[in-house]
C-alpha cells in the first residue's frame, strides 16, 4: 500500500510538472506567432508565476531521490535544480529590468524544452512502461541542450551586471551601494562555479544515460 501511494505521488507531481511547462511553452509558441518579437519583452510578466511555481516544485525532486522512491544521481539534480532557482529568483524577479530582455525568453523557452524531454519519460517510467525512444532523446538531445541553457544563464547573469554597474541603486529595496556592489561580486563569482557546476552535471549526466540505455536494452533482449 506504502509503495503504491508512493507511485501516485510520483505519477501527480511528474504530470503536474508535465501539463505546467507545456503550459508554459504553448503559450509562449503562440504568443510568439501572435505578436512576433513584441512577444519577448512580456514572457515573463506573462509566464513568470507558473514558471516560479514549477521551479518551486522541483526542489522536491531533491527529497526524492534522497528518500530513494525515485532512481536518480543527487549531484546533477542538485546542481540543476539551484541553479535554476537561484537565477530565477535571485536575479530575474530581484532585478525588473532584466525581466523583460530576450535572454530570459530564451531562458524560458530552453527550460522547458528540458523538463518536457524529461517528464514524459518519467512518466513512463513510473507506470514501468518505458520508452527507448523517449528515454534516448531524454538524455541525448538532453545534455546539448542543457549546454545552451548554461550559456544563456551566464549571458542573463551579464546582462544583470551590465545593469547594477550602470545603475548605483538598481534594486526596488532601498539598500545601500556596497549591498549591489557586494551582489555584484557574488554574480561574478557564481559564474566560473556555473562553469564547473554544469561540467559535473554533464560528467555525470553522461554517466547516467549509459547506464539507463544499457539497462533498457539488456531488459528488451530479455522479451
Amino acid at each position: 500500500m506504502r509503495l503504491s501511494l508512493r507511485l501516485a505521488y510520483l505519477f501527480i507531481y511528474n504530470l503536474l510538472q508535465f501539463c505546467g511547462h507545456t503550459w508554459i511553452l504553448a503559450n509562449m509558441t503562440a504568443r510568439f506567432l501572435t505578436f512576433g518579437r513584441d512577444s519577448l519583452a512580456d514572457t515573463f510578466f506573462s509566464m513568470g508565476v507558473v514558471m516560479s511555481l514549477c521551479q518551486l516544485l522541483s526542489i522536491l525532486e531533491l527529497f526524492h531521490i534522497a528518500d530513494g522512491i525515485e532512481k536518480g544521481r543527487l549531484l546533477p539534480r542538485f546542481v540543476q535544480v539551484m541553479e535554476r532557482n537561484l537565477l530565477l529568483f535571485t536575479v530575474i524577479i530581484l532585478l525588473e529590468e532584466i525581466q523583460s530582455k530576450p535572454v530570459v525568453c530564451m531562458q524560458f523557452f530552453l527550460w522547458n524544452i528540458l523538463d518536457l524531454l524529461r517528464y514524459p519519460n518519467e512518466l513512463l517510467c513510473v507506470m514501468s512502461t518505458p520508452s527507448f525512444g523517449l528515454l534516448w532523446m531524454r538524455y541525448t538531445l538532453w545534455i546539448p541542450i542543457y549546454l545552451v541553457s548554461v550559456v544563456t544563464e551566464a549571458m542573463t547573469i551579464y546582462e544583470a551586471l551590465l545593469y547594477i554597474e550602470s545603475d548605483p541603486q538598481p534594486t526596488p529595496l532601498a539598500a545601500p551601494v556596497s549591498v549591489h556592489s557586494s551582489f555584484a561580486s557574488v554574480l561574478k563569482a557564481y559564474l566560473p562555479l556555473l562553469v564547473v557546476g554544469a561540467s559535473v552535471s554533464v560528467w555525470q549526466l553522461l554517466k547516467e544515460r549509459r547506464l539507463q540505455l544499457d539497462r533498457l536494452q539488456r531488459k528488451s533482449k530479455r522479451k
